[in-house]
């Protein structure tokens, strides 16, 4: 019995050590791991990685302009091409750019430059459109009439899994 009670102290001894290096290397682990996250979820401003709105804001044509009157964007460039004989439709490689739309009550800005007629104001306007442009106001920028599509909706905040509280 004598050895049963000299072997006791050292097996809880052991095994506290035991648990205490276990639970270091769980730490160390936990660390490791909510270190990697961090670092790979940061927000990364290149133009590989367009994820971020306030790299849109700063790579509008006038970024100033685009807060102040209105809202930077991203424009998409494509061509579609149909045909009938048999039914097909083509598009061409989208080009990205930099852009900038404008609220209705702001057109003054585009007035100011002389950038955009009357007649083009007016036919804007009936459409119930506003304005867009890509390049800087001082350089010749091209401006279109845009319409506003609100019909899709924002398909992220519709995906399944997303909570409520989560929006």
């Amino acid at each position: 019995m004598k050895s049963k009670q000299l072997n006791a102290p050292t097996k809880s001894i052991s095994s506290i050590w035991n648990y205490a290096s276990l639970a270091i290397v769980a730490a160390a682990l936990m660390v490791g791991i909510g270190l990697g996250v961090g670092l790979s979820s940061s927000v990364n401003f290149s133009p590989e990685n367009v994820a971020s709105s306030q790299y849109i804001d700063l790579a509008a044509p006038d970024p100033q302009v685009c807060v102040q009157y209105g809202a930077s964007a991203m424009t998409l460039d494509a061509r579609l091409f149909v045909t009938l004989k048999p039914f097909s439709v083509y598009i061409s490689q989208p080009k990205m750019q930099p852009g900038c739309v404008i609220r209705r009550n702001d057109w003054a800005v585009l007035e100011q430059k002389n950038l955009v007629t009357a007649t083009q104001e007016q036919e804007c306007k009936n459409r119930m459109n506003t304005f867009g442009f890509t390049g800087t106001l001082e350089n010749s920028p091209q401006i279109d009439c845009v319409y506003q599509n609100n019909a899709a909706g924002n398909l992220f905040l519709k995906q399944a899994g997303i909570s409520q509280q989560a929006r």
